[in-house]
């Protein structure tokens, strides 16, 4: 298989980190996880969340174009953990929808993104993990980060809202679905292997059917 660019995409907690890492060993490809870096507006942001969004947003931005650029100039097969899509098209946007960016910062922000958009190429594939929102809440107490303890089943909803109308209205690349509330792909071997197949099903061009209940079993 020649050199592909596979995103993983999901809402928080819906198991991006773990189909990464599960998949970048059984395949053979490289798993890219966001680099750590201290976002500068951090620390201003949650102090004035109103007057900082716009620029911690840029800076999020900035970091997820080069990741992809970087991802683009690999000789491997590189399967990324969340993308630049999300970073603008959920996150940004809904700092904006809360009020949080204004109607002239918005505009801006978006402007910037879809003009770098057309310098970059299209992924191959997305994988997209749909999980409800009280999956979502179980997965996240379960893993017991400290920072996310407060996030609310509201913004979860309107996460999940956001990212159905981008999947729905994305055209860059094919989007192979799955239900991940009804899979474990940690403890069920089975599962990650359905997901394989689907996916290199997916890659190779063709139109598989969506997951059945008997698959998942």
């Amino acid at each position: 298989m020649n050199q592909k660019h596979v995103i993983v995409a999901g809402n928080i907690g819906v198991g991006k980190t773990s189909l990464v890492s599960l998949l970048s060993q059984r395949m053979d490809w490289l798993p890219y996880f966001e680099p750590e870096a201290t976002n500068p507006y951090l620390s201003d942001f949650y102090q004035d969340m109103k007057g900082w969004a716009f620029h911690s947003q840029v800076y999020f931005l900035s970091r997820r174009l080069r990741s992809h650029h970087e991802i683009a100039c690999m000789p491997n097969t590189v399967l990324q953990d969340r993308s630049v899509y999300e970073d603008a098209e959920i996150f940004a946007r809904n700092l904006h929808l809360q009020g949080l960016i204004n109607e002239r910062d918005f505009n801006t922000y978006t402007a910037l993104y879809h003009t770098m958009l057309e310098f970059l190429p299209p992924p191959d594939l997305v994988i997209y993990l749909k999980a409800s929102v009280p999956i979502l809440i179980q997965r996240i107490r379960l893993r017991g980060r400290d920072y996310e303890k407060n996030i609310s089943q509201e913004y979860l909803k309107e996460l999940n809202h956001l990212y159905e109308n981008w999947i729905h209205e994305f055209t860059l690349c094919p989007v192979l679905t799955i239900p991940a509330d009804d899979m474990d792909y940690v403890q069920k071997p089975g599962h990650l292997d359905l997901i394989m197949r689907k996916l290199q099903e997916k890659l190779s061009g063709k139109e598989i059917v969506a997951f059945t209940a008997e698959e998942l079993r």
